[in-house]
């Protein structure tokens, strides 16, 4: 069985919508997949249709943006919440309306030095999808400042640039709460990212885990080995799931789906401990 549990659609910053998310799916091999766009579930709805129609299984999830005290950024993959869930709801709207707070104030800046303006980048987001750096590094390609969107990340959106504004997002510890009170299944999303930005420190794994972490996101493009070795042991010491998937934004990123896998035991026990709903079968 070939499992994906971290994919994106035009909800968020992902170029396909969720019908077509499961499409390609279905083209890549997958037999199941995880729909986790950030900080919203709107997709749940369409990708859960077009599970049926084309024989792929869906486990409805979020991405949730989290930062520690120091501004470090954490993703928190959620897996079978209740998306009605009032706290948990409440802090990804937060979260969610400081995002296009956030971009509106990196595109002043951005286009002091640009050809950019508010509505080019508005023309690249999805009616209702969450609003983020991506969505701006779509509008710097179509006015051929940059050649696409990691040639953006790499150089004028690094979080190091003068044009970088930080967002609202919950500690990651009061996220795994809500998490776990909405029902769902917290797994830490590649921790050990580098290439990304700053990582966390093992004080704030700890926090995590006595939050009710769940897994780590340990066979993921982003994580070096050396950062893998350290996260397997660190599962294995706390007993935490240990994930694998592609993070794919259709052609928002070079990420191919099905390129990491979660393992089958991995995905049943994910759906023993998700309460808030439930993975959609064909």
């Amino acid at each position: 069985m070939r499992i994906d549990l971290h994919a994106h659609s035009n909800v968020s910053d992902g170029t396909e919508n969720p019908a077509d998310v499961m499409a390609s799916a279905a083209r890549a091999g997958l037999d199941v997949i995880a729909l986790t766009d950030h900080d919203s579930t709107a997709g749940w709805d369409e990708a859960s249709a077009a599970a049926v129609e084309h024989g792929v299984a869906l486990v409805p999830g979020m991405e949730v943006s989290c930062r520690t005290e120091e501004g470090i950024s954490v993703h928190l993959l959620s897996y079978l919440h209740d998306p009605k869930h009032p706290g948990l709801l409440e802090e990804i709207t937060k979260a969610k309306d400081a995002r296009h707070t956030r971009a509106e104030r990196m595109v002043t800046l951005l286009a002091e030095d640009y050809p950019l303006t508010w509505d080019d980048v508005i023309h690249h987001v999805a009616p209702g999808a969450t609003l983020g750096r991506p969505h701006i590094a779509d509008a710097l390609v179509a006015a051929g400042v940059v050649e696409d969107r990691s040639e953006a990340f790499a150089s004028i959106l690094t979080s190091r640039s003068r044009y970088f504004i930080q967002h609202y997002a919950p500690a990651p510890a009061i996220a795994v709460e809500l998490v776990r009170a909405a029902g769902g299944v917290p797994v830490f999303a590649h921790p050990v990212a580098s290439s990304r930005g700053r990582i966390v420190g093992e004080r704030v794994y700890q926090e995590m885990i006595d939050a009710g972490l769940a897994g780590l996101e340990i066979n993921h493009r982003d994580n070096p080995e050396e950062g893998r070795r350290f996260l397997r042991r660190l599962a294995g010491k706390h007993d935490l799931l240990i994930t694998g998937s592609s993070d794919y934004h259709g052609t928002g990123k070079p990420n191919l789906l099905g390129e990491n896998l979660t393992e089958p035991d991995v995905l049943a026990r994910i759906e023993e401990l998700g309460t808030g709903t439930a993975v959609v079968r064909p």
